[in-house]
């Protein structure tokens, strides 16, 4: 599980780093609000740690903008120990939780627990995008009614471009994010994307995987040109 930390305070972004890395996740961290926009958009995290005071972009705008892009995961927002404000602000730009500094790494580790078990038991719902339904607990896929066999990769590939759909997952991204195997190289992306392709699209009008040229793949309905 691979969690963002926003956080432009040394001390505490290096604290928080330690503390999680020990837990058993793994800790990207970004120093000022744009940098950790990007860096959420760009990559599938299992959560978000966001400071409100934050160089370039303040937290809420961050959660803000996460949010109307789409992305849906969980964020635990961190605010001074007396701001109400600053807490109902956070929760109403889609924040799911806050904590007051200075807290207790304990129920720090202990609410992002609670999240991402809620989010978990999200993840068990079938997910429908256009006529395709992707079950992840019975890992079975269907277009209109149809099943779909797909290889664990295919599979997990399909889940990640699914639950973010409409945004562009890079080559990278694939290969560290959803299959943790940075070793592979990124042909045999394009390889497993050509595979899924022809299962999911083949002799549809509508197809379902994109690709963004230069950059990555996406899950999105387009039909094709007849012409």
């Amino acid at each position: 599980m691979r969690i963002l930390v926003v956080e432009d305070d040394a001390v505490l972004s290096e604290g928080l780093h330690l503390g999680l890395t020990r837990a058993g996740y793994q800790v990207d961290v970004a120093r000022d609000g744009e940098s950790g926009l990007d860096m959420a958009l760009e990559r599938p995290y299992g959560a978000i740690v966001l400071d409100i005071m934050l160089p370039k972009m303040d937290g809420w705008t961050v959660c803000r903008q996460v949010r109307e892009h789409g992305v849906s995961v969980p964020i635990l927002m961190l605010t001074a120990r007396d701001a109400v404000d600053d807490r109902v602000k956070g929760l109403d730009s889609g924040a799911d939780d806050y904590l007051p500094k200075p807290f207790d790494y304990r129920e720090l580790l202990a609410r992002l627990r609670a999240l991402l078990r809620r989010e978990s038991a999200r993840k068990d719902a079938v997910i429908r995008i256009a006529d395709l339904e992707l079950d992840p607990v019975a890992h079975t896929a269907k277009r209109s009614g149809e099943d779909i066999r797909l290889t664990p990769r295919e599979f997990s590939l399909l889940e990640a471009l699914a639950r973010n759909a409409g945004r562009t997952l890079t080559r990278d991204v694939i290969l560290e994010r959803i299959w943790n195997d940075e070793e592979t190289l990124s042909n045999t992306v394009n390889f497993h994307v050509a595979s899924l392709r022809k299962k999911l699209d083949a002799g549809r009008k509508v197809k379902l995987v994109q690709t963004v040229h230069g950059l990555g793949y996406r899950l999105e309905p387009h039909e094709e040109d007849p012409t």
